[in-house]
């Protein structure tokens, strides 16, 4: 179905996301609010329109850190997670689990705790008013250490976290460039963490292909991995997901944006779910890729013409999978309709 045709399911169709970098998420309105407080100029990393300015992985991920860096205050953070949190409810989704870098705010001169300041405050801020206007959302936050800055960073911020619990901050992953270094490489890291309670997951099966996921199922203790749509490429790979229970959170527009698949059509999603592999919908960086998760939801659903129930699947897989205690978990997936 063209995607001009596609109408916007709203609130009526209730979403959730567990994958999503939170500076990646910062709409081109809200940097330009934070760019003027600052004294930033943005003309080496956005448009007129907008838009932000790259053209493949490397280039993205540059202009993913001039994006980052103007976010540069627990204010500024606060101001993210508000914005971003709101506009998510206003689509349907009731439910986020944001990725949060302290090796990133670190090289701004912030701490980890500055950070937990911000995204805390720009929680509860959205979260009472969502909640009166009649819409209660709820997010939790994941620490990722960054590939490409080595295994022993992410040491370090692993045992930063443990030695500081967060009720809010119940997972640990890691994000950055999957080309760099091995999963192996991080195995002590991601001990740390899970010993300390956190909930595991990683980036893999994107660029480096279905030998990262297998390498991050040996040797690290993850519940879930970040895109893992690669897999498709790997029979025994797809058996392995299915016995183990293994959640894939799948990003369709950013795999398309950057350049896995040529468009939605051939994304691999739907061989994965009839494969029996479980899967989830996320937007990643959302406006980098033109996109929300309200339009990964309304995409898809055009696409293949599923009914609200099969949408309502993505969103129930979600809850699942999402890094809550049992309580938080049964009063989220007691809002859905289907049984």
């Amino acid at each position: 179905m063209p995607q001009s045709t596609v109408k916007s399911s709203g609130r009526s169709l209730l979403k959730a996301e567990i994958h999503l970098h939170l500076e990646g998420a910062a709409h081109p309105d809200l940097v330009r609010r934070l760019a003027a407080r600052h004294g930033t100029n943005l003309d080496a990393f956005m448009r007129d329109d907008g838009s932000y300015i790259w053209s493949d992985f490397t280039t993205f991920l540059q202009c993913w850190d001039r994006v980052a860096a103007v976010i540069s205050t627990p204010e500024d953070y606060a101001d993210l997670v508000e914005d971003y949190l709101l506009r998510n409810a206003s689509e349907g989704c009731f439910y986020t689990e944001m990725f949060l870098s302290p090796d990133h705010v670190a090289l701004l001169g912030m701490s980890y705790d500055d950070l937990l300041e911000g995204v805390v405050e720009g929680y509860n801020r959205a979260r009472d008013k969502s909640a009166a206007d009649g819409f209660p959302i709820d997010a939790r936050f994941i620490i990722t250490c960054v590939r490409h800055m080595g295994p022993e960073k992410a040491v370090g911020v692993a045992k930063a976290i443990a030695a500081r619990p967060h009720p809010l901050v119940t997972g640990f992953g890691m994000g950055g460039d999957e080309r760099m270094h091995s999963q192996k490489a991080f195995k002590p890291a991601f001990n740390i963490a899970h010993e300390a309670g956190l909930i595991c997951t990683t980036h893999a099966g994107e660029f480096a292909g279905p030998q990262s996921v297998i390498d991050a199922l040996d040797h690290l203790p993850v519940k879930r991995i970040g895109h893992g749509v690669r897999s498709i490429e790997d029979k025994d790979l797809i058996k392995r997901l299915v016995d183990e229970e293994i959640v894939l959170e799948v990003c369709p527009h950013s795999n398309v944006s950057l350049g896995l698949y040529p468009d939605l059509a051939s994304h691999p999603i739907k061989k994965l779910m009839d494969s029996g592999v479980l899967t989830t919908l996320s937007s990643d960086d959302p406006p980098f890729f033109s996109a929300t998760i309200g339009k990964d939801y309304d995409a898809l659903q055009a696409l293949y013409g599923w009914d609200d129930m099969v949408m309502e699947g993505f969103t129930r897989r979600s809850l699942e999978a999402a890094f809550v205690d049992d309580t938080t978990r049964n009063s989220l997936l007691s809002r859905l309709k289907t049984v």
